[in-house]
């Protein structure tokens, strides 16, 4: 090539792991990350490092995230931020459920929370509630490896150190989740989260202290458990149920029911409610206009 010619294109870097088997939901989150992360670049350049370094200088969302989370919970007492990026991104890579669950996380966010006004790298950079459930998925996966389980251990504690957030890593959680503010949310080892259910602050999904082995609650897909909410026992809260603020659950709640109270009684017995369901409208208060049915 002569001075007087223009350069030639750059080859586009190959493709990263996470990129061939990524889904739409998650190629469509990640476009929108990077655009908004651009634009917040540009607008304020106090945070234009740290969005390049986070966001901007990634290929695919599993790296972000790999990224955002070793920096977030690296300790010097147990586990550094290399050694716990290539925990993280390794584990992304190689199951990419977990990938397609976190951008399923981020449009949940982003439509059932008016704090975040559908903008999804915010979300992604400072919601402490979508950062543990993607820990805590990450945990379960070591979890289902009998030789790593300590390891699982320890970043559950990490986790719940950093976030407020303890889950243990044996508990299963579903895809489309929120964590509205998160702090002090408490979920047990044998408990089961669906698939869209919205669990707000100071939620316990414990045991009774009385029993062993399958001893914490199933939560169905769609459900809404209001702040400060207990539930403990090997109970089932239905699809599309409403769990009230405040609530001590010790029995099952039927599909599409809603519970209020200490301990909790039905308002709305459940299945020919209308609407859509607790954890996808977001509905704190529409038991209100049933409070002259309950009775304690």
């Amino acid at each position: 090539m002569t001075a007087d010619q223009p350069p030639l294109p750059h080859s586009p870097p190959p493709p990263e792991p996470d990129d061939a088997d990524a889904d739409d939901d998650e190629a469509r989150v990640w476009s929108q990350i990077k655009a908004e992360a651009r634009r917040d670049a540009d607008g304020e350049p106090a945070l234009a490092s740290f969005l390049y370094a986070t966001v901007l200088s990634h290929p695919t969302l599993g790296r972000s995230l790999a990224f955002h989370l070793a920096n977030k919970l690296r300790s010097s007492a147990l586990l550094s931020s290399t050694a716990l990026y290539d925990l993280f991104v390794g584990t992304l890579a190689a199951r990419p459920e977990l990938r397609a669950a976190a951008a399923a996380d981020l449009l949940a966010a982003g439509a059932r929370d008016p704090a975040c006004a559908g903008r999804l790298s915010h979300c992604l950079l400072n919601y402490k509630g979508f950062l543990a459930v993607q820990a805590h998925r990450v945990a379960h996966a070591l979890w289902s490896q009998q030789r790593r389980r300590a390891l699982a251990l320890a970043l559950q504690s990490r986790v719940a150190e950093v976030f407020a957030v303890d889950i243990h890593p044996a508990a299963a959680v579903g895809k489309g989740v929120l964590l509205d503010h998160a702090t002090g949310v408490v979920i047990g080892e044998t408990a089961v989260v669906g698939d869209g259910v919205s669990i707000l602050h100071h939620v316990t999904l414990g045991g009774t202290g009385k029993a062993v082995g399958d001893r914490h609650p199933k939560i169905g897909d769609g459900v809404l458990i209001g702040a400060g909410a207990t539930i403990l026992g090997n109970v089932r809260i239905g699809a599309g149920a409403k769990i009230g603020a405040g609530s001590l659950v010790l029995v099952d709640v039927p599909p599409g029911a809603t519970a209020v109270g200490n301990p909790a009684r039905l308002l709305l017995a459940g299945d020919k409610r209308d609407g859509m369901p607790g954890g996808e409208s977001m509905d704190h208060a529409s038991f209100m206009q049933h409070w002259s049915d309950y009775t304690i």
